[in-house]
């Protein structure tokens, strides 16, 4: 069994992010790589340590900590942010029109004068405070895959740390493993 302690000034978090809709979105490798290079980034340059993650068609999963939990709401806005820009760009270059006109409809609707709104509001932090709850949460992003019929394993997602925590494979991102 493993020696779970909280670590004092570490804040751990289960997050969620949603596209607008639970359109589907993530349905090919840049897509699905915009999200990681997304993720690299704010790890090496923004004090972010990742401990899990799923990405799904129409969501993504997380598990980060940050020293400074004040600061996570502006990682997660410019995460959120860049990666709009991003996934965006990359619907136009593939002509995913009808998704497009989903986002455009959803920013107008929010009058900010924004072109697109990719992400539903906010990333609903959930504290993580206790083993037992973090392997629940870890347990559920993994089994997620796999509860939609995408896979007959967790370890088969390519896009989601359980390979990371049962293969030991870090090749798509480095995962700061929490045993």
């Amino acid at each position: 069994m493993s020696h779970w302690k909280i670590i004092p000034g570490i804040n751990l978090y289960f997050i969620t992010t949603t596209i607008v809709e639970w359109r589907y979105v993530f349905v090919s490798v840049p897509l699905f790589e915009t999200i990681i290079e997304s993720l690299k980034y704010c790890c090496t340059h923004k004090d972010l340590h990742l401990h899990g993650y799923v990405i799904m068609p129409n969501h993504v999963h997380y598990i980060v900590s940050n020293e400074v939990a004040e600061r996570l709401s502006g990682i997660m806005r410019d995460f959120n942010r860049y990666t709009s820009q991003r996934i965006t760009a990359l619907l136009e270059e593939t002509k995913r029109l009808d998704v497009l006109a989903v986002f455009r409809a959803a920013a107008a609707e929010e009058g900010r004068g924004n072109k697109y709104k990719v992400w539903q509001e906010g990333f609903h932090p959930i504290a993580i405070d206790s083993e037992e709850f973090f392997h629940q949460k870890l347990n559920y992003l993994h089994d997620n895959p796999v509860r939609k019929g995408f896979v007959e394993r967790p370890e088969h997602w390519m896009y989601s740390s359980a390979r990371n925590y049962l293969l030991g494979d870090h090749s798509i991102i480095s995962v700061e493993c929490i045993e």
